[in-house]
């Protein structure tokens, strides 16, 4: 949008750069660094989440139409199910899409793509550093090579899963650069291009993780800052003038777009919020307020303890990593206290400089480091999840343009000690280039993942459970079984751990003892009652038995007949075998085979029930709808007619009717 020339001379007055003099050398210096941190990234291995959202994921294989990308979440369920996880992001589906369409299941290619966004997100970052918050080019590009070599960014960059958040950062910045990054447009119709271009790529960002949303607001409150002498002049006057009328047309139209793409959002939920457990968020489920503010509040500020030292870091911060603050004399309260002051100074000193308008990259800084995070708070919805790290890829550029502002400033005031300034600038960035390559490494496998992960929060039940998970899959059963023990002590409540302890249970008893808490803790848990089945298979209680497989066949069906389909036909299966003689099981495993479109296999069943009771209603009923499905329409009257001769006037009459 228009700079007015007033606010470019102050600009230039404070030491800024209204336009890019450096030339492409900060850029590819930050490129290069960029590339050099994450060069052995590219040999990891798909890990953590990336199983599900790559290898497990129909709409990346291929397997679903082109519009399915368009309904589905971003783990490839529909968002109309009410299991859905409801991150709509399509676009960046898309992307894992043309990653194997072009290179297949190869890890290093979709690597290879996240090592690029991030260097052209760093890239972008600087341009912003340079032409808009107005950084001189030497501390623009020691912002971008922090932020190319942060440590935090690992999960982002090395996780496949990250691109989401990469790729939002990316089209973040081109919207912003499109709106605000040619100050020296002065035609209106240059201006409203601007405006337009910086929209479509907020919808683009958006579709690519949710908090790419954010940078249209970003934009409005930057527009506003620049606009602010013309505006608080038309208040006070109580006249227009015509930097005020254009701002206010560019405001009415964001305002409008950011409530279309909004509404748009809310639509694809389909009616339904996502639902999270106590395990992926603690604080939220807590029913003291006090304890949850409390705890929120010090999470916020944990964040920027993470951006700030990077130093210990994690995968997985849930499940008693991080422990609820119960108590207003809890220690953590001071870090919370000490952010609070931060902030105040950093608002003050913002809304003085809405007058002044000397502080450019302070009230950048600010925006971008709390308005991305604003959703990730917990204050506007319940996210699922304590604390993540590529969370923090977009709000870190806040941080870094704050800090190195302040950088900037020193280094005004300190002549004659500038060399400390140089030799800390230095060090800090050998120091963040060397953790994040060391970081990369634990990317690398899921065994390196799930260990340093351990190392960090040993406290954490899920680590422990997943380790276990790793052992048990080497047949290292004595260790597995230890680590299951560990996540259960510190998450007693842990029905997976239960249910996978107690099939490493030699005594039946023991084993029961597990499945029994694990559907205690977790009701719809379909592993724990396939297994506490078997058990009382062993025990000769076929009732029992038989009892909880149509249980595990409820709850398959609910959680989606599309995709666990062929669990639904073992347990059935496993059924007829229980109770051969019972033709129920019979008929309800041909009802799924007709479900499914096998309807000659439900046929075969059928024929079969009625081969031994040749009056059996329900399969009469089933042969009829199964030879209707394949076309047989006059066989189809033959079997309803028999129904129908000897039942008239029943129900079943009038189903067997309705069946032809």
């Amino acid at each position: 949008m228009r700079q007015p020339a007033e606010s470019r001379r102050r600009s230039q007055a404070a030491g800024g750069h209204p336009s890019d003099p450096s030339g492409g050398q900060i850029y590819f210096s930050v490129a290069a660094i960029a590339l050099s941190c994450y060069a052995n990234s590219l040999n990891g291995d798909f890990v953590h989440d990336d199983v599900p959202a790559v290898l497990q994921n129909r709409d990346v294989l291929g397997l679903t139409g082109l519009s399915e990308v368009f309904v589905n979440d971003f783990w490839g369920t529909r968002m109309s199910d009410p299991n859905s996880h409801k991150s709509y992001r399509p676009l960046t589906v898309l992307t894992f899409r043309a990653n194997y369409i072009l290179s297949g299941l190869e890890p290093y290619w979709f690597h290879a793509w996240n090592v690029v966004l991030h260097t052209m997100a760093a890239v972008l970052f600087t341009r912003v550093c340079v032409v808009v918050a107005g950084l001189r080019p030497q501390f623009a590009a020691i912002a971008g090579a922090l932020f190319a070599a942060h440590p935090v960014h690992t999960e982002a960059v090395s996780g496949i899963v990250g691109r989401a958040d990469v790729l939002a950062c990316v089209l973040f910045l081109l919207s912003f650069l499109a709106y605000h990054g040619k100050p020296e447009l002065e035609d209106c119709q240059s201006s409203t291009m601007g405006l337009w271009t910086s929209v479509f790529f907020g919808a683009l960002a958006m579709l690519s993780k949710e908090i790419g949303v954010t940078v249209i607001l970003v934009n409005l409150l930057y527009d506003l800052y620049r606009s602010w002498p013309f505006v608080k002049r038309s208040i006070f006057c109580l006249q227009w003038n015509k930097e005020t009328v254009q701002f206010a047309r560019r405001a009415a139209r964001i305002l409008i777009s950011l409530c279309f793409l909004l509404a748009i959002r809310l639509a694809f939920l389909q009616g339904t919020w996502p639902r999270f457990s106590i395990q992926d968020n603690p604080a939220a489920f807590h029913p003291s307020r006090q304890v949850r503010f409390l705890t929120f509040c010090y999470l916020a500020a944990f964040n920027c303890w993470l951006i700030l030292c990077p130093w210990s870091l994690s995968h997985d911060w849930q499940m008693g990593s991080l422990p609820l603050i119960t108590s207003v004399a809890d220690s953590r309260n001071l870090v919370t206290i000490i952010l609070l002051g931060f902030c105040v100074a950093l608002i003050y000193r913002s809304i003085c400089d809405f007058e002044q308008q000397k502080q450019t990259p302070l009230i950048l800084g600010c925006l971008f480091l709390v308005m991305p995070f604003l959703p990730a708070t917990n204050l506007i919805i319940t996210v699922g999840f304590v604390v993540a790290e590529r969370v923090l890829f977009i709000p870190s550029l806040g941080f870094l343009l704050l800090v190195v502002y302040g950088v900037q400033l020193v280094w005004g005031s300190l002549v004659r000690h500038r060399w400390l300034l140089m030799c800390g600038g230095c060090l800090l960035l050998i120091i963040f280039c060397g953790r994040t390559v060391i970081r990369n490494n634990d990317w690398t496998s899921r065994e390196a993942l799930i260990k340093s992960g351990l190392k960090t929060v040993p406290h954490n039940a899920k680590m422990h459970y997943n380790l276990a998970n790793l052992l048990k899959d080497k047949e290292q059963y004595d260790e597995a079984v230890f680590h299951y023990q560990q996540a259960l002590r510190f998450w007693p409540a842990y029905a997976s751990a239960h249910n996978n302890m107690g099939t490493l249970m030699s005594i039946p008893e023991q084993a029961k003892v597990h499945f029994q808490e694990a559907i205690k803790h977790s009701p719809d848990h379909v592993h724990a009652h396939y297994n506490l089945g078997q058990i009382y298979r062993l025990e000769n209680r076929t009732a029992e038995a038989v009892q909880m497989l149509r249980r595990c066949v409820k709850l398959v069906k609910q959680q989606s007949s599309k995709h666990h389909s062929n669990a639904v036909e073992n347990i059935l299966r496993h059924i007829m075998r229980l109770q051969p003689e019972n033709p129920d099981n019979m008929v309800e495993f041909a009802k799924w085979m007709h479900v499914i479109g096998h309807e000659w296999k439900g046929l075969v069943h059928y024929q079969t029930i009625l081969s031994i009771i040749p009056h059996h209603r329900q399969s009469i009923i089933g042969t009829a709808i199964a030879l209707r499905a394949r076309g047989h329409t006059a066989r189809a009257i033959r079997y309803a007619q028999r129904i129908v001769t000897k039942h008239r006037g029943s129900r079943t009459c009038s189903k067997a009717q309705k069946a032809c």
